[in-house]
């Protein structure tokens, strides 16, 4: 009796499986007959043994599903190029997971959007028909609006009106973003009570009664302004902030940080939501500028590790902001709506001290100077010396291989009084704007008197273009340098 209760239950556990991804498996026996029957189409090709493919996958099943109900429909396939090599081997697919767009059978390019599921939902969107979706009637309307993602509908009385042309443009500049629908269909302004106006619908998920579903545009007919609008009001008050739209959201930030999943748990996930909402409503009326989001703390793991907080245990949200230059906050009390009043009060009006991702402030007795971020002012900022500085990883291959060389740089060096060379591990402290590091090892020459504004080294990587750099580029000229980088010969 048990083995059949196992069997009907692993049965149960297969077809729920089954259902939670769209995504159609193509061959080399079908791909070519198959591929064409679809107008727009998104096509992994993948390696069963690939981390990168087995880290989509999860995220390329939840995107199928939604994309199914796209209209139209986009189909998101797959195909196993270590058992379909012909039909891989024909689009040259030499790495993996390789992703491409496929038109009419077609490919049309290679896809360089997000890789998560929301993210992948919203560009493959905006490849399937116009910009923005013209509604022949209600039913269009309440189709276009029960959809997971917001809505950004245009209710026009001509399509020729400057409003309606204006509103165009800005769907057409926005589609990998948003979703847009427009209409001049009597019936349907007169069901809404609209005309010539602009709406963003937000989708039943987030809906609560805390916050008005709608938001009318009330400026004129301007293209930056209208596109400004929707960037600032489409997320609302307090938003569901996830890795594919969170540069949408603009600084100052309060963030709260939980169990959101608005999939298989939308009343939870508001639960938290409207607490945060509750007070955020109540300083945004008192004319406090802020902005406020909630999101998944498993999707944004680094993040948290960045504000030096650890995974929280248990339901209660955790919270972090930036200020408007990205200083970062922690609230460390036990979230309550008292205590995040609190917190987001004393964060708007300077009171709080910002988190600091640093290593401990070393002894820096030797030419080359370790910076930290405790340290960075001193040492980078400060605006008597001229600063060459490394942003480095300790697990940097090409990093290790400039060490000594760096090392050297700073050993001949080390008796000119107006340039400091140094290195700090990027990944054990906060880089502090306006550096920006996207790679290892990268060089910035901070010169004083302009410290506000640093250079990005470009230049070669040997001890003699290092030299030859500084000694052209130096506020002062240095002692032991001429302006060529030729060494100064030392008088008897």
């Amino acid at each position: 009796m048990a083995r059949h209760v196992l069997i009907l239950v692993l049965i149960a556990v297969t077809s729920v499986l089954s259902e939670d991804t769209e995504v159609l498996e193509y061959t080399d026996a079908d791909f070519a007959d198959k591929i064409g029957d679809h107008e727009v189409a998104l096509v992994e090709f993948f390696a069963p043994w690939c981390g990168h493919c087995k880290r989509l996958a999860p995220e390329y099943d939840k995107a199928s599903i939604t994309l199914k109900k796209n209209d139209p429909p986009v189909p998101l396939i797959k195909v196993d190029c270590t058992a379909n090599t012909e039909t891989c081997g024909k689009f040259g697919v030499s790495g993996y997971p390789t992703l491409k767009i496929f038109k009419g059978g077609e490919v049309a390019s290679d896809y360089n959007g997000p890789r998560d599921a929301s993210g992948i939902v919203s560009y493959m969107r905006s490849k399937a028909g116009p910009s923005s979706k013209t509604l022949t009637s209600v039913a269009d309307l309440e189709k276009f609006l029960d959809n997971e993602e917001h809505s950004i509908v245009g209710f026009f009385k001509s399509a020729e009106s400057d409003i309606a042309k204006q509103f165009q443009k800005a769907a057409e500049g926005l589609s990998e973003k948003f979703r847009f629908a427009h209409t001049t269909e009597s019936d349907v302004l007169k069901k809404q009570d609209y005309s010539d106006d602009i709406v963003i619908f937000q989708p039943p998920k987030l809906q609560v009664k805390l916050e008005s579903t709608t938001k009318k545009y009330d400026g004129d007919a301007t293209l930056h302004k209208i596109k400004s609008w929707i960037m600032d009001n489409v997320h609302g008050l307090a938003g569901f902030r996830t890795p594919s739209n969170a540069d949408q959201f603009k600084q100052p930030l309060v963030v709260a940080y939980y169990n959101a999943d608005y999939k298989l748990n939308p009343k939870g996930s508001n639960y938290w939501r409207n607490r945060v909402l509750k007070v955020g409503k109540k300083l945004v009326e008192a004319g406090r500028q802020v902005n406020f989001a909630v999101s998944n703390k498993a999707d944004f793991a680094g993040e948290l590790e960045e504000f030096g907080i650890s995974a929280p245990e248990g339901d209660k949200p955790v919270v972090a902001a930036k200020d408007s230059s990205g200083k970062k906050f922690v609230m460390s009390e036990e979230f309550t709506m008292d205590a995040f009043e609190t917190f987001v009060t004393a964060f708007l009006d300077g009171k709080l001290e910002p988190y600091l991702k640093s290593e401990p402030i070393p002894d820096n007795d030797g030419p080359l100077k370790t910076v930290v971020a405790k340290n960075f002012d001193e040492i980078v900022n400060d605006d008597t010396k001229d600063v060459l500085i490394e942003f480095y990883a300790p697990w940097c291959g090409h990093c290790k291989t400039l060490a000594p060389k760096y090392e050297e740089l700073a050993e001949k060096l080390k008796d000119e009084p107006n340039i400091v060379i140094a290195k700090m591990d990027a990944t054990a402290n906060d880089v502090p704007s306006p550096y920006e590091v996207r790679g290892f090892p990268t060089l910035y020459f901070a010169p004083k008197g302009s410290k506000s504004n640093p250079k990005k080294y470009e230049s070669g990587r040997e001890v003699d273009d290092f030299i030859k750099y500084l000694a052209k580029e130096s506020t002062d000229p240095m002692k032991g340098y001429s302006r060529k980088g030729k060494k100064v010969k030392e008088e008897l």
